[in-house]
């Protein structure tokens, strides 16, 4: 063992807080105390790099902050059933009061080898025809379904994609259990990963089929949704928040994953404020790297004062107009589509502030 030991500090004083980052020299450790005995391990986790010692204590395993993974506080060994995830621990004594590590012995970090998740896989697009997705965000009761004006129409634009040759398919979020985001992005922009932490996490969230269709199948989409209270759908901005670890790629490893892809709204409600809805709708999924046709939505409204639902269904169930325009947003989408797939995507694209630069800071 090398006798190369560091004072990090007054022992009574760091054995008050169970958990705590601190530097042993030029290495950042997680350091904990339980039962009056000091542990040292490395403070960047195998994942991503979170920061164990921000993180807390379940027994004698440090759990990281970001994502939950667990290191033994002492020999910085995994959980059990992981221990071959490791990272690396240090020597720790007290001697006259102070607490002493010693960097120089440390252990090696390990990490395990881990089955890529399936989405994880080069963005690659496959030969064939222009696929379209439609993804329905109205929340219903699958037990007692109703009338859905925005649905209705989002299927007459499917039924054009079709008739022009196009592959299709329809993903209804109310049929798909997923987890709200749980804000890794608030801890640090390198906590909200792709694949999303959530889906690698919850092999049962089913959030899946949304991001194969965005990132991996589509070339157009076309999402249709109520107005709820002003606002597009709840489910609408659930799936929203999710798909931020798309577009935080570009702030953490300056990828651009949506290339060449086309996104295209449906609006409908028995309230007005469309065009608010429109703008939001138009500015996040410009952030993911969507690009619009011409007259990029849809939308039908009788306002605040007229407000009767049952005429409301009558009246987009049978305009004709609207059936038409639906179908005629699909063959816009399609035929941006064609050109866009006929040009070569920048390598890299040149964007300001803090997007600009990507985040490149690794554990080590």
């Amino acid at each position: 063992m090398n006798d190369e030991w560091i004072d990090i500090g007054d022992a009574a004083a760091l054995s008050a807080q169970p958990l705590q980052r601190h530097n042993a020299g030029t290495i950042e450790i997680a350091l904990s105390c339980r039962g009056g005995q000091f542990g040292a391990i490395h403070n960047a986790c195998n994942h991503v790099g979170g920061p164990l010692g921000e993180g807390t204590l379940d027994s004698d395993y440090v759990v990281c902050p970001w994502h939950q993974w667990k290191f033994h506080r002492v020999t910085g060994l995994g959980e059990p059933g992981f221990e071959d995830d490791r990272v690396p621990s240090y020597p720790v004594k007290v001697e006259a009061g102070r607490v002493l590590v010693n960097v120089m012995a440390g252990t090696q970090r390990h990490r395990a080898p881990h089955e890529p998740h399936p989405l994880a896989r080069p963005i690659v697009r496959a030969d064939g025809p222009v696929r379209v997705a439609g993804i329905s965000t109205t929340a219903m009761d699958s037990k007692a379904p109703r009338y859905s004006g925005s649905d209705d129409l989002l299927a007459s634009s499917l039924a054009a994609a079709a008739e022009r040759g196009c592959d299709t398919q329809l993903i209804k979020l109310n049929e798909l259990k997923f987890h709200a985001c749980e804000g890794y992005y608030s801890k640090a922009a390198r906590a909200c990963t792709w694949p999303c932490s959530i889906t690698q996490m919850h092999p049962k969230d089913e959030l899946t089929p949304v991001y194969e269709a965005l990132v991996h199948w589509a070339d157009v989409i076309i999402v249709g949704t109520p107005i709820r209270w002003g606002q597009a759908s709840s489910l609408y901005f659930k799936m929203a928040e999710r798909l931020n670890c798309i577009q935080n790629q570009v702030t953490t490893h300056n990828r651009v994953m949506i290339r060449n892809k086309v996104a295209a709204f449906i609006i409908v409600g028995g309230q007005d404020n469309v065009q608010g809805v429109a703008g939001q709708m138009l500015g996040f999924f410009a952030e993911l790297g969507f690009q619009f046709p011409q007259f990029p939505y849809i939308a039908h409204s009788r306002g605040w004062s007229a407000e009767d639902m049952e005429n409301n269904v009558r009246d987009v169930r049978n305009s004709k107009d609207l059936h038409e325009g639906a179908a005629e947003l699909a063959r816009r989408s399609i035929e941006l589509s064609e050109r866009l797939l006929q040009t070569i995507p920048a390598e890299k694209l040149e964007r300001g502030g803090r997007k600009a630069h990507a985040d490149r800071h690794r554990a080590g």
